[in-house]
């Protein structure tokens, strides 16, 4: 059991201040920036600083442990993320421990050898969202709250929907209503939420949620909610473990809210703060084009205030407007030195068509990665002597009328010839041998369709 000095405080991102006892919004009373997690007693010489070579060992002999902590890919990494006093609170599903895949096609293709994907759409409910739930949720527990809620495009509500039911907790749910995929939705209700479907999109459900736990008691989990980005940042120390503790040139990361590429860059400089990592890689993050929020505000005010736009796009867990953890995001990529780039339509579902060819199914908003890549390496930003993980944070059945639609050249009708070559219709045929056998020496010699 911890001691009460020994887990995290909450530090305020604007003012510096600690803020002993969080506010609803869990921003700071005095400034109302987003708060984060820190954790002085790692900064004292002694027993409390984390051991980098007997930690990598720890974590090492845990995966053959029968311990559902141990079998959890966050809490494996525990001494990391010290948020709770007392570990039985801990709410897990055995999260993380998920896949990453070394791409050949597609390193070809962008010139870059040494090509990887960390495919977090491997969680227990599809999302990357799994790994900050469970840290959320067993705060929660732990405080003793009886509601959570949470705003949602869609992998957050299914997420948060799963852990409260695990935790015995009672969830809200406010999404945007015809804006969100049946999968997702379906998920969500199945697991037991009340979900409200509101004419508005996310960000203004973001908003009236601000205002509902201001009013009720009902604790706020989406990623203003600094306790879900430390589980969050597992992923990136599950990464480089699984890379041998070898540290790649490059990150990159979607765009959406930003709480996932702020807490894999706020686990990298922990890590290399701590002496886990002799370098850091740069953490880019992709936006959808019609939903470059941190585009604009990186190249219009330099990271100073926030550009917010009326996002419009077809990969709906990144259509984000108005994103919380900007600030966030603007302190990984100056701290990193890494990229914001967005990416068309076009270019999203080609590299997600592309990514579907190589057998790594993901949902639209993952590809983001892999389409922001080959503009990373056009400008030479990406050197193909580099090593690079683009991270995938949805599965592909997330999303999966986007698919259809896709292959039956009904999602976008203006596609490239090069993109149509992509699409892998079904095909209509008697109900015969002679028929399927016709097919098959149609397709003998068809020629896989290459981006370019």
């Amino acid at each position: 059991m911890a001691k009460k000095t020994d887990i995290a405080l909450l530090r305020c991102m604007g003012c510096g201040s600690l803020e002993p006892s969080p506010t609803a919004d869990f921003r700071c009373s005095k400034c109302r920036e987003l708060l984060e997690a820190v954790y002085p007693a790692w900064q004292k010489r002694g027993s409390k600083q984390p051991n980098p070579v007997a930690l990598k060992n720890l974590w090492q002999q845990r995966r053959g442990s029968l311990d559902p902590l141990d079998q959890s890919g966050v809490w494996r990494f525990r001494e990391l993320l010290p948020i709770l006093s007392d570990l039985r609170n801990a709410v897990t599903l055995a999260e993380g421990n998920t896949p990453l895949y070394r791409l050949q096609q597609s390193a070809r293709q962008s010139g870059v050898e040494r090509l990887y994907v960390k495919h977090l759409g491997m969680n227990p409910t599809g999302s990357f969202k799994d790994t900050g739930m469970t840290s959320v949720i067993s705060k929660a527990r732990e405080l003793g709250v009886k509601w959570v809620a949470c705003a949602s495009t869609g992998n957050t509500s299914s997420s948060m929907a799963a852990y409260a039911a695990r935790a015995g907790l009672k969830c809200l749910v406010l999404v945007p209503q015809d804006k969100i995929s049946v999968g997702k939705l379906s998920q969500t209700l199945e697991y037991g939420a009340v979900v409200c479907q509101l004419p508005t999109d996310f960000d203004g459900c973001l908003s009236i949620l601000g205002e509902v736990v201001q009013q009720a008691s009902i604790y706020l989990v989406n990623s203003a909610n600094p306790y879900r980005l430390e589980g969050q940042k597992t992923a990136a120390i599950e990464m480089l473990e699984q890379l041998g503790w070898a540290v790649p040139d490059h990150v990159i990361v979607p765009g959406g809210n930003l709480g996932n590429s702020s807490a894999i860059g706020k686990a990298l400089l922990e890590l290399h703060e701590l002496g886990f990592i002799s370098s850091l890689p740069k953490v880019s993050v992709i936006q959808a084009e019609g939903s470059r929020a941190l585009v604009r505000t990186m190249r219009e005010t330099n990271g100073e205030s926030l550009v917010s736009v009326k996002a419009e796009t077809l990969a709906t867990a990144i259509r984000i407007g108005s994103p919380v953890s900007w600030r966030k995001a603007v302190n990984v990529l100056r701290s990193t030195g890494g990229a914001c780039e967005y990416v068309s339509e076009q270019e999203i579902a080609a590299a997600k068509a592309q990514l579907g060819a190589e057998g790594i199914g993901c949902e639209p908003a993952s590809a983001v990665t892999l389409a922001g890549l080959y503009n990373l390496c056009k400008q030479g930003f990406v050197k193909p002597s580099e090593t690079v993980v683009m991270m995938l944070t949805g599965h592909v059945l997330k999303d999966a009328d986007y698919v259809i639609r896709f292959h039956s050249g009904q999602l976008l009708p203006e596609a490239s010839e090069a993109m149509k070559s992509f699409c892998n219709p079904p095909i209509k045929a008697d109900a015969n041998p002679k028929s399927v056998i016709e097919v098959l020496e149609r397709f003998t010699n068809e020629r896989t369709g290459a981006l370019v």
